[in-house]
């Protein structure tokens, strides 16, 4: 199974989501597919793809996860074993997220909520100082994203395959492209 885990403020509906979903869809894999509405809280997004994948039952897994999606897709390769795909991950999410403590919106479903210290600490509870074993890990990195610096996420995740382009932005320009990668992975 493949599961989706979409970034900051973001939902199934992002363009990578949609367009993963869709290319599994086109080639008869529809059905390996999750995708969940993360909640806003960390602790009950990580809760919400666990309680999903118990009950899916899947042979393996495979996370897909876009910026803090990427740091969710860590956490739980960590703690399950399982492999995760990384697009543009936000590294050490509790840090990066300081500055944006407040009034925040969803850009897909308008939904407005607040970006507390709770959540900060409920981060900082979720995040690994050191990946494992690198080798169940793929970066996909741009060097032109304009919220995180991928230098960030080449060195945390050293010794994992990662493929790093040149140019782009956050939302990663020409993700279609890796979608044979993620499954070849």
């Amino acid at each position: 199974m493949i599961v989706y885990l979409h970034g900051f403020n973001s939902s199934p509906a992002s363009g990578k989501a949609r367009q993963l979903g869709e290319h599994l869809s086109a080639i008869g894999r529809a059905a390996d597919y999750l995708c969940p509405a993360l909640a806003n809280s960390p602790r009950e997004a990580i809760a919400q793809v666990e309680a999903a994948l118990r009950q899916h039952r899947p042979a393996s897994v495979t996370l897909v996860g876009s910026s803090l999606g990427g740091f969710y897709a860590t956490y739980l390769a960590e703690r399950h074993g399982w492999k995760a795909v990384l697009v543009n991950p936000a590294v050490h999410a509790h840090l990066l997220l300081r500055d944006a403590l407040g009034p925040q919106k969803n850009w897909h479903t308008g939904e407005t909520w607040e970006l507390t210290a709770s959540h900060l600490a409920e981060l900082a509870a979720l995040d690994v100082p050191a990946v494992s074993r690198p080798e169940r890990y793929l970066l996909l990195a741009q060097t032109g994203d304009e919220v995180l610096d991928y230098r960030d996420a080449v060195r945390y995740y050293a010794g994992a395959r990662q493929i790093v382009e040149t140019g782009g932005d956050h939302g990663f320009v020409g993700f279609e492209r890796h979608f044979q990668t993620i499954l070849d992975f």
